[in-house]
């Protein structure tokens, strides 16, 4: 950054209490009266060079001790100091940094050259144009330095003079970029010989306030020379800049007025952003619109910004992995860890798109890729889920069922999915469980899960004896298009395997219902679980008297309880 010395006396003003004068033999005829100082000055010099404080002494003798009330003075007593500091002489330090509050109170009190030559205001003029609006530090610096002086950094042009030296340098070629910047992006090494990033602007404007910020953006997209993603860049390096993580642990909530005040700040930034998102798809990830969905649940945001964030989620939600949905619940009074309810606004969005553009789609379609690829995403993501101890049952299921049935050529990440769930809730009842398992489809399971679930004894009776018949089943049909010596021999070891599980089920059965049974013959057990599957048909209360027949049916004509050897 630049600065500008002007004046060469040593510094003789210093401060008592609120009384702020300068050493001197000569008594204090002018005091300047700002807010809560007092400053004892002199006539001269400081009304010679003032155009202001000539007028206001216009009516005094020059023996009069005169004191005038500047409380309005932009920039405060700090401004009004290095004014008087350069009336005396002194030596000042000038830079980006208190150009804007010198300047401003400069022009205040009239300081120009036709109340005296080389006067003040022409001296900050030429450090403004020749040094801040030069540099690309010193102009976002002292652009930001104006949210403490707006109108008049407004009126005096400050404002729009240093968005157009930000704009012009932005917009210059990377190959010709020479100055200054900040880039602290992981893995970046700068080197010399090394060329400027596209981006290398957007970490240096997060800096400034979001009215400011938006001003930047919208002039250079006006251009129409940046891409799309570039902005895109740039809004996501301010957000991480100024809004809350909400990814690693649910952030506290507190009721207290400055924690209230902050929270209102990041809603603004918050939708500000969201306003600022080009139309253009792909402009932003999808794992940064999810985790602005998680922002705006967390700050509260207003609904019109949380429903632009689920619709351009939703355009993008193919795009997305496991981690960038893995966002924690920003509901005080939800007991689970994860978001899900923001994972199913957002597929919910995905499907009405997926359903309007595909009422007829292809085996070999784009939709159909893509609706596929959802349904992975979503398992996998049910998979996770499913391991926090306190996720209500019927998130998880809702969440699973809203996939229409072209979403999953298979059922095995569903089954893993339930199968996760029920070993971290060892106290679901019975209707939960059957629920759950309602939602398999067992002609979709793949031989290595229908052979783990056959031994899986946190599944329903129901459920195991399903699989067992459509295992079977699919070993039938594959033995129509064989020899019949290659079926037998492929076949035997299946039959092994499932007599084997059956007995295992029967024996179990067995056992609970009386400790003291020693032999029980195959009928008898094959009765009582006939009598099991009854009963859990009357709980559910939806079950009709010719599906139990059929299960009958289906138990008995196949080799699941053939005879057992008499042990």
């Amino acid at each position: 950054m630049k600065f500008m010395k002007i004046g060469t006396k040593p510094d003789t003003f210093y401060t008592e209490e609120a009384t702020r004068t300068v050493i001197s033999d000569i008594p204090s005829d002018l005091t300047i009266r700002i807010n809560n100082v007092c400053f004892l000055l002199h006539k001269i010099p400081l009304v010679p060079k003032c155009g202001l404080l000539q007028r206001l002494c216009s009516d005094a003798d020059d023996s009069d001790i005169v004191t005038i009330d500047l409380h309005d003075v932009p920039g405060g007593e700090d401004a009004f100091e290095l004014c008087a500091k350069f009336c005396y002489g002194i030596t000042i330090n000038l830079g980006a940094h208190n150009f804007v509050p010198a300047f401003c109170a400069a022009k205040f009190l009239r300081m120009t050259e036709s109340i005296e030559k080389g006067n003040f205001v022409l001296k900050l003029e030429a450090f403004f144009n020749s040094c801040i609006l030069e540099g690309w530090k010193d102009s976002i610096v002292a652009l930001q330095t104006t949210i403490k002086l707006p109108e008049w950094s407004e009126n005096l042009g400050i404002i729009r003079r240093c968005i157009d030296s930000i704009v012009e340098k932005i917009l210059t070629p990377t190959s010709k970029v020479s100055w200054s910047y900040t880039y602290t992006r992981p893995g970046y090494i700068k080197k010399q010989h090394q060329s400027v990033p596209k981006d290398w602007w957007t970490e240096d404007v997060s800096d400034l306030d979001i009215d400011l910020f938006r001003c930047i953006i919208t002039a250079v997209r006006s251009t129409y020379i940046p891409p799309p993603q570039l902005i895109g860049e740039a809004l996501h390096v301010y957000a991480c800049r100024w809004l809350p993580d909400t990814t690693k642990s649910r952030p506290l909530h507190s009721s207290g007025s400055q924690t209230e005040e902050s929270r209102e700040k990041s809603r603004r930034i918050l939708e500000s952003i969201v306003s600022m998102i080009p139309s253009d798809r792909g402009s932003v990830s999808i794992g940064f619109l999810l985790k602005l969905l998680s922002i705006a649940n967390y700050l509260g945001a207003s609904p019109v910004t949380k429903t632009e964030l689920i619709r351009k989620a939703g355009l993008q939600f193919e795009e997305a992995t496991l981690n960038d949905m893995l966002f924690p619940s920003q509901l005080p009074t939800d007991q689970h860890f994860y978001d899900i309810d923001l994972v199913a606004a957002v597929l919910e969005s995905y499907l009405v798109l997926w359903r309007r553009q595909s009422p007829l789609p292809t085996e070999n379609s784009h939709m159909v890729r893509s609706i596929r690829k959802i349904g992975k995403l979503i398992d996998s993501y049910l998979q996770v889920v499913a391991r926090d101890v306190n996720m209500p049952i019927s998130k998880l299921v809702s969440l699973a069922e809203a996939l229409p049935d072209a979403a999953r050529e298979d059922h095995d990440g569903l089954y893993k999915a339930i199968n996760i769930y029920l070993k971290e809730h060892p106290d679901v009842s019975k209707a939960d469980k059957k629920r759950m398992c309602r939602m398999l489809d067992c002609q979709k399971l793949s031989p290595e899960v229908r052979a783990h679930a056959v031994k899986n004894e946190r599944l329903p009776l129901r459920t195991v004896v399903q699989v067992l018949f459509f295992d079977q089943e699919s070993g039938s049909r594959s033995t129509t298009h064989k020899p019949e010596s290659i079926t037998r021999a492929r076949q035997a070891p299946i039959e092994a395997e499932a007599k084997e599980e059956c007995d295992k089920k029967v024996q179990h059965e067995v056992t609970k219902s009386s400790s003291r049974v020693t032999e029980t013959s195959e009928r008898e057990i094959q009765k009582r679980m006939e009598a099991k599957m009854v009963r859990g048909d009357s709980e559910k209360g939806k079950e009709r008297k010719g599906e139990t027949n059929s299960t009958a049916k289906m138990m008995e004509p196949k080799q699941v309880f053939q005879r057992r050897s008499s042990r």
